[in-house]
């Protein structure tokens, strides 16, 4: 193999790495926004069942038979 050879050989594999390591970047990136995407539903759901647990609190003490009954 010819010192040409090995320097275009080298030049193909670091733009192989170059595209791959793009790709890897473009790929965190969305996974990183579908987990915000993800963390902010989980909050909602956590305050919808926080406030849908209080209501039920509240409805079940307006409900409750005073004690001398």
């Amino acid at each position: 193999m010819t010192q040409e050879e090995r320097m275009v050989d080298i030049e193909i594999k670091l733009t192989r790495q170059d595209d791959l390591l793009d790709e890897l970047n473009k790929l965190v990136y969305r996974q990183q926004l579908k987990i915000d995407q993800l963390e902010t539903l989980c909050a909602a759901l956590a305050q919808r069942i926080k406030d849908a647990a209080d209501n039920s609190n509240a409805n079940q003490a307006a409900n409750e038979r005073p004690p001398h009954y």
